[in-house]
């Protein structure tokens, strides 16, 4: 692995204690060029998992807090004004960075939601019948509060979908938790933080990752797992060619961090979970009988 890499994530691991795999999917998900979905209930570390990101990475940053009165113009930008030409002009929004914190993403309304697909889709945004295109790289962590928590409206598949995968950090081991509560804290300790590297390193980690080599037997790991979603008779609807799409790119950006030229079945089931679970969608409300993405994986045969 490449040793600006390297230490971008040691620098993770020192920010978020105990999280080595959640972290390195964090980092898979950027360098396929995709965008995360945190799942996790408040104080987890969430956020600071997004500006621990931004930092070591070198990326210009930019958070959003989503809130039930937050309009799409809040996110992308307006044009004001301006009487001394009587012209108007466009003022960009907070998604006009290279990383983007859409925090607690599920207590906008749908329709400020939905503001987010053409950006993180396209990588553009259309204001006032003009388009205009985001920096690069571009990356969007949403997080997302339980549902079942006050005040949070679900996001629709069409936007999961969007997100290349979604990860949960979860409650730290007691040896991380113990080290948390003495030492330093960590917002403070990110303010000393130097980057690792830059906005450049980071395009270019993304273009070898898209020529890691994926073998003619692995596309078919890849379809046999895809196909096994949309037989299954507890789910409404498999995955769908997108996500076999980002299956495979998951895959190949894990790869590279193994420091691999070419994807092996490890890889694919190292990210599995991760890029397939929030697309499952079951025909039982309470989802009772639907199988987990680990279940799924589990029973397709190994090429």
């Amino acid at each position: 692995m490449n040793s600006q890499l390297s230490a971008a994530i040691a620098s993770l691991n020192t920010a978020i204690l105990g999280k080595p795999e959640e972290l390195k999917l964090a980092v898979a998900c950027l360098l396929g060029g995709g965008h995360l979905l945190v799942e996790d209930p408040p104080g987890m570390g969430k956020t600071t998992l997004a500006l621990a990101m931004a930092k070591v990475f070198g990326m210009e940053f930019q958070r959003v807090q989503f809130t039930s009165d937050l309009l799409p113009a809040d996110i992308l930008g307006v044009s004001i004004f301006n009487s001394s030409d009587s012209s108007f002009q466009f003022q960009p929004g907070p998604i006009f960075a290279q990383l983007i914190l859409a925090d607690e993403v599920n207590r906008a309304s749908p329709k400020t939601q939905s503001a987010l697909l053409e950006a993180m889709e396209e990588k553009q945004v259309t204001s006032d019948g003009v388009t205009r295109a985001l920096p690069s790289p571009f990356f969007v962590i949403a997080t997302q509060n339980p549902l079942q928590q006050i005040g949070t409206f679900p996001l629709p598949e069409s936007q999961l979908d969007r997100f290349l995968m979604r990860i949960s950090l979860g409650y730290p081991a007691n040896t991380a938790e113990k080290e948390l509560l003495g030492g330093q804290d960590r917002r403070e300790m990110l303010k000393s933080v130097s980057p690792s590297c830059d906005a450049a390193a980071v395009l270019s980690w993304q273009q070898e990752v898209v020529a890691v080599r994926t073998a003619p037997a692995l596309l078919d790991y890849i379809l046999a797992l895809v196909h096994s979603t949309r037989e299954h008779h507890s789910l409404t609807q498999g995955l769908s060619p997108r996500a076999g799409l980002a299956l495979k790119r998951a895959a190949q950006a894990w790869a590279f961090l193994e420091g691999r030229s070419g994807v092996i079945p490890e890889d694919i089931q190292a990210v599995f979970s991760a890029v397939a679970g929030h697309r499952l969608i079951s025909r039982s409300e309470n989802h009772k009988g639907a199988p987990t993405a680990e279940e799924i994986l589990n029973s397709v045969a190994i090429p």
